[in-house]
């Protein structure tokens, strides 16, 4: 099977190298590099797409613009940002703009890859440290952007959001809530407009910040 093709954008040509070499026997290829946001733009657009833009924005620019302007040139592309720093304003900014994952330079080649399998498969992916703080509640409504109210939210919606923070599929949440996949969907679509969310993960983070945490302490929100 052919490996995952990346786009690796860091201003670091040593760091570019090494991980080029790690990918090499794990069933990812660099196929596109830069160091910077306008080399990347002629770059990534040639030939064959990658399937996963890897950036650091330290450098380069803010995350959230090198976010859209990537997406805009390769849309099918999946975009994680990889970089030293957790800054819970930067992740969510970036998030906001279309990325799918926000990991650690510290992470473990093994973390690493199979975080990007998981974003791969459609997950959104996010440090260990920011889980503890989705957790405790400690993230607040400030860092995300999302709105506070929560009126209006049903009781069924109530029950999807805690379903959200555990993870779960459309699937899974008809199983547990004994309704169908479709009803689901239905649910899902009016809560992401009442409380002004674009996808599962926000939704996810403004029910933990808005009274919605699933009291059981098993969230699942995808980390590494």
């Amino acid at each position: 099977m052919p490996g995952v093709s990346i786009a690796l954008i860091d201003v670091n040509n040593l760091f570019r190298q090494g991980l080029k070499a790690l990918f090499a026997e794990r069933n990812f290829h660099i196929s596109k590099e830069a160091s910077s946001l306008a080399a990347a733009l002629r770059v990534v657009p040639e030939g064959d797409a990658p399937q996963v833009i890897l950036i650091d924005p330290v450098g380069i620019g803010d995350a959230a613009e090198l976010v859209r302007s990537l997406k805009a040139a390769c849309p099918q592309a999946r975009m994680v940002l990889l970089t030293g720093k957790l800054d819970t304003g930067i992740m969510t900014k970036a998030i906001e703009a279309g990325a799918d994952g926000f990991l650690m330079k510290d992470i473990s080649i093994e973390a690493l890859t199979q975080s990007l399998r998981l974003v791969m498969m459609g997950e959104k992916v996010f440090p260990s440290p920011l889980a503890a703080l989705l957790i405790s509640g400690r993230l607040n409504v400030a860092d995300t952007g999302l709105p506070a109210s929560h009126k209006g939210v049903s009781q069924r919606e109530a029950q999807i959001l805690r379903c959200l923070q555990n993870g779960n599929s459309n699937k899974v949440i008809a199983g547990h809530l004994g309704i169908t996949e479709a009803t689901v969907k239905v649910h899902l679509k009016s809560l992401l407009r009442k409380i002004d969310a674009s996808n599962r993960t926000q939704a996810a983070i403004w029910g933990i910040n808005n009274g919605f945490a699933d009291g059981s302490g098993k969230q699942r929100t995808a980390v590494a």
